[in-house]
């Protein structure tokens, strides 16, 4: 699948997403950020990365948290997964939060989250007077664990 794609400002620096293996499902955003970007622990920022995508009509673009910088430094995506909807045609931002101790500092290229292309279905709902029983039934916040014959 190819993927049109525009710079939003031509006079910011622009790091294409890339593939870093080739079983990588994701492709890494880098900040674009003129100047550096600073967030302290408890706080968020919207991060640039000066791209703009052409998402095909049943497809979305999902902004996820890259594990190297939530394992070292406590940054992860805030509104996780990010999502890019295919009419949207704005520059991506990333909305990152500092769950670590120290202040971290982004500067441009760093790399700061990753971006899955995922297609998704659309359904119609319809009301009805009865829904089917399941085993889990209405267990929900952490029914899973439990054993249902108890």
């Amino acid at each position: 699948m190819k993927i049109n794609y525009k710079i939003a400002d031509p006079d910011c620096p622009v790091f294409l997403p890339q593939y870093k293996t080739s079983g990588s499902a994701g492709m890494d955003l880098s900040s674009s950020s003129r100047d550096k970007i600073f967030i302290s622990p408890g706080d968020h920022s919207l991060i640039p990365t000066n791209i703009i995508l052409e998402i095909p009509e049943g497809y979305e673009g999902q902004i996820r948290p890259r594990s190297g910088l939530a394992l070292k430094h406590g940054i992860t995506v805030l509104n996780s997964p990010g999502t890019i909807d295919s009419d949207y045609r704005g520059e991506i931002k990333v909305l990152l939060i500092n769950h670590g101790k120290d202040i971290f500092e982004i500067n441009a290229g760093d790399r700061i989250a990753q971006l899955v292309i995922s297609d998704y279905s659309r359904c119609e709902l319809s009301l009805s007077e009865s829904i089917s029983d399941s085993v889990r039934g209405e267990g929900g916040y952490g029914s899973t664990g439990k054993k249902h014959d108890e």
